[in-house]
């Protein structure tokens, strides 16, 4: 993997230059950019948005973006875009094992398989989830993104992304989240690589309000990495691959579109470790809503009720007294889709494993199997660390429509519901049960 250099701070108006002078100081676009290089604007937010949300970067760049060949529709693969027609929008719990080996060859791209959808990439509200099982790197191929930022979890083997912006290498236990529309290929780190990929119609991806939090909880806005400028200085045919109104697309360039050479604004692309994430919690009685464990959220029109929220739940500390310390049974407005990276779950004693997911649609019942309600009933509530497990949920305000693809899968777990078949009735009428 390529060792690679990084700016700290979430949001912040960074720069970067490959080459010492490349970058332009003073103005934006002069007469003639220096080194004989284009002046690009990248607007992922209306010219007149409020600064505080206003992203856009300026790229200094060997050839321009425009120049290429007109793009022509080709297959999708296993990606499905909202809104759509051929899904079920289920009411029931739902669960998938990994998924299988994909065949020899399987770069990134074509590695991407529709879980399920809301909204519209249109409209711009909604997302996407996508799983990814690849076994080939992205050579003379790129792909961007126009419906959406990308919000990319490893889950086995790493990935190393090469963007207009420079290059981030991400292990399990790490995420990226690549802006709108900007250019990348995917190097794997080893024979495979599997993962999970948020695909965020709506509004760009920010750091949560704290509230009486503080300042220091949840993830700290230094701890977010932003790459370097690095450039690809490559005259070959290469395919280059976008997504714009649910569909692909793909053009041929008779040179690399990561050939930005200098840069500088606020749309780009960035990592973070989960490890550094503040963990809070329930130092008295009763478990807490699972709110202060977003990391990212993607806002909606209404105050509170997220586009998506990007949650995680690391190793931490179980102290709270007189409780039941799993997740306990809920239904919510929300919907939930869970991912697990590593370990097993708190509320989960098997079934659902590292690679594997599952969907709690909005009101969907849910909540412990037996086995883990059993356990923790009866448990000594003594402080308790929850190590070596880090699972994560996209929550979000729409319900969730199900691909064909993913229900009918031969991977989804048709027993799902035998998780609680054998919860028992417990009432008594005596008030020391």
């Amino acid at each position: 993997m390529t060792d690679t250099k990084y700016l700290h701070g979430f949001g912040n108006e960074h720069h970067s230059e490959a080459i010492p002078g490349s970058l332009v100081w003073g103005q934006n676009s002069p007469q003639r950019a220096p080194l004989g290089l284009y002046a690009e604007q990248m607007s992922a937010t209306a010219f007149t948005e409020p600064r505080e949300v206003n992203r856009r970067s300026w790229v200094y760049r060997i050839r321009p973006s425009a120049q290429h060949r007109p793009y022509l529709r080709i297959g999708n693969g296993n990606i499905v875009s909202a809104p759509t027609s051929d899904g079920v929008a289920d009411p029931n719990r739902l669960r998938w094992d990994p998924l299988p080996e994909p065949p020899g060859g399987t770069d990134f791209v074509d590695g991407l398989y529709t879980m399920a959808v809301n909204g519209s990439v249109l409209e711009r509200n909604g997302i996407a989830i996508h799983l990814y099982h690849a076994n080939a790197s992205m050579r003379d191929r790129y792909f961007w993104d126009a419906d959406g930022e990308l919000v990319v979890v490893p889950q086995l083997g790493g990935l190393e992304l090469h963007t207009e912006f420079g290059v981030v290498g991400i292990e399990p236990g790490e995420f990226a989240v690549i802006g709108r529309g900007i250019r990348f290929r995917v190097e794997l780190g080893g024979p495979n690589a599997r993962g999970y990929v948020c695909e965020n119609y709506g509004t760009p991806m920010e750091l949560p309000e704290l509230g009486p939090i503080g300042a220091n909880g949840l993830a700290h806005a230094r701890d977010f990495l932003y790459p370097t400028a690095a450039y690809e200085d490559v005259e070959r045919t290469v395919e280059v691959v976008q997504k714009f109104g649910g569909h692909l697309w793909a053009t041929e360039s008779k040179h690399s579109p990561l050939d930005v050479v200098a840069w500088h604004g606020t749309h780009n692309v960035y990592k973070y470790d989960t490890a550094r994430f503040n963990v809070m919690g329930s130092l008295g009685w009763d478990h807490p809503d699972p709110s202060i464990m977003t990391v990212l959220t993607s806002r909606s029109p209404i105050p509170g009720q997220a586009n998506v929220d990007f949650a995680i739940f690391p190793p931490r500390w179980n102290v709270a007294e007189h409780t039941f310390r799993p997740p306990h049974f809920h239904r919510n407005v929300m919907s939930e889709f869970m991912g697990l990276i590593t370990g097993v779950h708190d509320s989960k004693a098997e079934g659902f494993v590292p690679g594997g997911a599952s969907l709690h649609n909005m009101w969907g019942a849910h909540g412990p199997d037996q086995e883990t309600f059993d356990k923790a009933s009866a448990a000594s509530l003594q402080p308790q660390k929850i190590v070596d497990s880090l699972a994560f949920m996209f929550e979000t305000r729409l319900p969730l429509t199900t691909t064909s693809l993913a229900h009918s899968a031969a991977h989804r777990q048709s027993d799902y519901d035998s998780s609680w078949s054998g919860l028992g009735r417990h009432f008594t009428t005596r008030g020391d049960a």
